[in-house]
């Protein structure tokens, strides 16, 4: 194979191929990210040149100040936004795999939506229980609205795949209907707490979320490792996947749940970041076809650039003031969303 790079392990009991066009473009998506990283790192209204700020994150700082800048509030809040896109990113990629749908993602299906619902719903009602354990009510409430959209949508048999986007679309409506009355009946400094986290917003991030979504995204590497081999028979339909001995409703009920919590994850150190999880896969998609492995990859990476790229957007565009990053990813994610279901109704009806 000319065109992939044959990986070996010792003795050759394992190779693997890897397409060349896959490796350039993750070459260039970390590139892309190491830009990003030293921008960030640099911008602000404390300024640092680049040797600075490599040298205070070598443990020599030009000033006390500048190691207290980048060490306590900007590197942490760039990794979580690293992290934030790369785990909406694979959360969507797994929902279209599942699905079958260009158009699902954990914004549009209802899943960030109920997560939401439930950090809203501790902030407000129980504001001493919030903390450590809102990633738990974060995916409560995601699985919770994940478990009743499947309900609903698999009631009947066929056009299972959009019925299950167009119930996550409404119940999402619902959903923030009940979050909106809650803050409307809310105490001030709890809702406008809570209406801060549901911009989408990183700038309070810390390290206290960067070692929890660490955590749990190590745990679920090997989840979304597994999911790789049942996401490409499902890509085949039911029938062909059962035959090349998948069970087909676990797999998409094990599937279902690894996204939504990876979503939940996400959503629950920085609130809701619409249209992530859909944008991120169709352009790793255009970048490379390539197989569903690496696929996973450069859509992780992907995410991880937009929700990256958007905080240092809305953080240094009209600085002092700081757009949510959640609000530059939708300005951005709206046209490509509309672009891509007038693409979807002109291949149906072709």
């Amino acid at each position: 194979m000319n065109d992939a790079l044959i990986l070996r392990s010792a003795g050759e009991r394992i190779a693997l191929a890897v397409p060349i066009k896959g490796l350039l473009a993750v070459s260039g998506l970390s590139a892309v990210i190491l830009g990003i990283v030293a921008i960030s790192l640099m911008s602000g209204s404390y300024p640092l040149d680049l040797p600075g700020v490599w040298a205070t994150l070598t443990g020599v700082p030009p000033e006390e100040t500048a190691s207290t800048v980048v060490w306590q509030f900007r590197f942490p809040r760039l990794l979580a936004a690293l992290l934030v896109g790369a785990l909406l990113g694979l959360s969507g990629a797994i929902l279209q795999n599942v699905t079958l749908n260009p158009l699902a993602d954990p914004s549009l299906v209802g899943v960030s939506q109920g997560a939401s619902l439930a950090v809203v719903a501790i902030i407000v009602a129980f504001p001493g229980a919030d903390g450590p354990l809102r990633p738990l009510y974060a995916f409560g409430g995601a699985l919770v609205v994940a478990a009743i959209i499947q309900w609903i949508a698999m009631k009947r048999a066929g056009g299972a795949t959009m019925r299950f986007i167009l119930t996550g679309i409404g119940i999402a409506a619902f959903i923030s209907a009940i979050t909106s009355a809650m803050l409307t009946y809310g105490q001030v400094d709890q809702a406008l707490s809570a209406l801060g986290w549901l911009a989408g917003s990183i700038h309070a991030a810390g390290w206290g979320e960067v070692r929890m979504l660490s955590l749990l995204t190590v745990l679920l590497v090997p989840a979304v490792i597994w999911a790789v081999g049942p996401m490409r028979a499902l890509r085949f339909g039911p029938d062909m996947a059962t035959g090349l001995g998948v069970a087909v409703r676990p797999a998409r009920i094990i599937l279902i749940t690894l996204a939504v919590a990876l979503a939940a994850i996400a959503v629950s150190a920085v609130g809701p970041l619409g249209f992530v999880g859909l944008i991120a896969p169709h352009l790793a998609r255009r970048l490379v076809h390539t197989g569903l492995g690496l696929q996973l990859v450069l859509t992780g990476l992907v995410g991880a650039v937009m929700v990256s790229g958007a905080d240092l957007i809305g953080r240094a565009l009209f600085a002092p003031v700081q757009i949510p990053a959640g609000i530059v990813t939708a300005l951005v994610g709206v046209p490509v969303f509309v672009m891509v279901l007038l693409r979807s109704q002109t291949r149906t009806q072709l």
